[in-house]
């Protein structure tokens, strides 16, 4: 398992965070927060009026008796009650509604960057990560802001009505009772720091689970054959254990803000008793004064824990943010051209010209010239990493060349528009892709234009018809994950329809028939027989009983083209393909059907006869 590996330390400040997020995403949203502000602060006012009853309560209605004055007050005090829970649920109703669609916005724009990205990127991001990316770190955000947004609005709104009333009834007293404020700010900014270290430790373990998962149910068949069911839960088990432990240290680290509030809450009023009830004594203050004071301050203190507790939120909530935004912000390799140039009319010529290309310092294709002339099928043959399958991805711009160029048609494909070229193609490979829905949604595709007619008409090309009949719903059916529910060569023949549906005049088989059997094979060629006539085919070979009756056969081996032309033309030429076609036939008989890359994986090219004997000898004699 792999996994992106970035520093625990803060790549943006908060400002920025809150910037970016404000204007692409919030800032659309502003007239509803509007409306929630307004409520807000009808919310936390309440409090303050509340706070403000208990002088006239204490000094009119207990000290002095006004028992006409106790209606009121106790009216009051009801209606403040029925104000502020009115207020509250509207105000979480519209910034909830604000939360979940800025998190589904946000998630959206996520899955459509990802999409966009080349295949070197998702060869370094695992599923799993991407996957707690978009569902985790989104979702973690969205829970955040809407805890933010509500409480933060709310309490600071609240807390500032609440320090008026204090202050209103004796500066002094409010200022011993935030007296130890000044203390939290180096520990406030410590914990918060700590909090948004682990948070991202956090969000990368929580990744890594992920992925583990995905490796785990997409393998299960291997898991359960190699029996490593107790060694996946191991390392399932161990990175769980590791990411407890890390909630556990931002939990620690969230809560260690509103604790060291409450420690000066608490020194803050003892001061507060001290001096202020030398004052009640002595007659300079009443009783009703304290109450209101003390009941400012209580109320006060409740919304600084929260607004605490807040901070800490945050802090993990930028840890998910940053992580977003980094592939948010993560440039695109491969893109369409300024004044990009359209798709080529017709069936075009397939053309590469010294076409140079590495991964990292290992060279894959190495000065590739080849030609698929129009309506032909073109086979190109060769052992496991020769370049075949990376022909095709530069075919396709999943990835481009450092050097020389791929033409489709006259025009470069660099030069053409990235949807214009690739609706040129139609990909049928060894492992047919289905998705977990209808098999009739796996053919069309989201596609509305199809008659039932032309529904037809594909299924029966591709030989679906040959068993769509005795699926329990027909069209219908589920197909279950990644197509569980067919069978190989059923799958097979869904995606041949799928192309035929498609339609393009440019056909890529990537070892479309390898893992099937010998009559699912014979079924699936002829469909793809049909799927090819008219069109420019390129094969990428794995049995040379699929590839006898090509136009052309490209031989590649280590990266670069080896012999080029036809059946015949290879045969009476010796080397790496007649060799190949006289160890898996013999007298016009398959004497062994193995994949290429089996056959030729251990050819030393220094002693390619020895080599094959060796195989050849491994295989009908053990």
């Amino acid at each position: 398992m792999t996994e992106p590996k970035a520093p625990f330390t803060p790549t943006e400040d908060s400002r920025e965070l809150l910037s970016w997020i404000w204007r692409g995403y919030l800032k659309k949203h502003s007239g509803l927060m509007s409306v929630a502000v307004m409520f807000m602060l009808i919310e936390g006012s309440m409090l303050g009026a509340l706070s403000y009853l208990m002088q006239p309560m204490f000094d009119q209605v207990f000290v002095e008796g006004d028992s006409a004055m106790l209606v009121w007050v106790g009216a009051l005090v009801v209606g403040i009650f029925i104000v502020r829970a009115t207020s509250s649920v509207i105000q979480k109703l519209i910034l909830t509604q604000v939360a979940l669609k800025t998190s589904a916005a946000l998630r959206m724009d996520l899955l459509d960057r990802i999409m966009l990205q080349d295949g070197a990127f998702h060869q370094s991001h695992p599923p799993g990560y991407l996957i707690q990316r978009v569902q985790g770190d989104v979702g973690a955000v969205g829970n955040v802001w809407r805890a933010i947004i509500t409480g933060a609005g709310r309490d600071f709104l609240g807390l500032i009505v609440l320090l008026g009333v204090a202050i209103s009834v004796d500066p002094i007293w409010a200022m011993l009772a935030l007296i130890g404020i000044p203390v939290l700010v180096l520990p406030a900014a410590m914990a918060q720091r700590y909090v948004r270290k682990q948070a991202r430790k956090s969000r990368d373990l929580g990744a890594g689970l992920s992925t583990r998962l995905d490796e785990v149910f997409h393998g299960i068949v291997q898991v359960k054959l190699n029996a490593l069911e107790a060694y996946q839960a191991r390392q399932y088990r161990g990175l769980t254990n590791r990411f407890i432990r890390t909630e556990t240290r931002t939990a620690f680290g969230g809560a260690a803000i509103p604790a060291m509030i409450d420690m000066i809450s608490g020194v803050g009023f003892m001061a507060v008793i001290l001096y202020g009830g030398s004052e009640i004594i002595s007659g300079d203050k009443t009783i009703g004064q304290f109450m209101t004071f003390f009941t400012a301050m209580g109320f006060a203190f409740d919304p600084m824990r929260r607004l605490g507790a807040i901070s800490g939120l945050w802090q993990a909530a930028a840890a998910s943010i940053e992580r977003v935004k980094e592939l948010m912000d993560t440039p695109l390799a491969l893109t369409s051209p300024p004044n990009a140039k359209p798709a080529p009319a017709g069936v075009p010529e397939i053309r590469l010209e010294n076409v140079e290309l590495s991964y990292g310092e290992a060279p894959v294709l190495r000065g590739v010239s080849l030609t698929a002339k129009p309506g032909e099928t073109t086979a190109l043959v060769g052992a496991s990493g020769a370049g075949k399958s990376t022909v095709f991805n530069v075919l396709t711009r999943l990835i481009d060349p450092q050097s020389g160029t791929v033409y489709v048609g006259d025009t470069p494909t660099t030069e053409m528009d990235l949807e214009a070229l690739r609706s040129l193609y139609s990909v049928v490979t060894q492992e047919a892709l289905l998705f977990d829905e209808s098999l009739r949604e796996n053919i069309l595709l989201g596609r509305t234009d199809v008659s039932d007619e032309r529904l037809k008409e594909v299924l029966d090309a591709a030989h679906v018809t040959d068993f769509v009949e005795k699926l329990p719903d027909g069209l219908e059916t589920h197909v279950g994950p990644r197509g569980s529910a067919l069978s190989g060569g059923q799958r097979q023949r869904v995606v041949i329809a799928r192309a035929l549906l498609r339609d393009t005049p440019v056909l890529l088989l990537d070892e479309a028939t390898s893992a099937l059997d010998a009559q699912s094979e014979k079924v699936v060629q002829d469909a793809l027989d049909r799927l090819s006539a008219g069109r420019t085919t390129l094969v990428i070979a794995h049995r040379l009983s699929t590839i006898r009756s090509a136009d052309q056969i490209i031989v590649m081996d280590r990266g670069e083209v080896m012999d080029t032309g036809t059946h015949q033309e290879l045969l009476d030429r010796g080397g790496i393909y007649a060799d190949l076609y006289r160890l898996q036939f013999k007298d016009g008989k398959t004497i062994i059907d193995a994949p290429l890359s089996d056959v030729l994986g251990d050819r030393d090219e220094n002693n390619a006869s020895k080599g094959l004997f060796m195989r050849l000898r491994s295989r009908l004699f053990g």
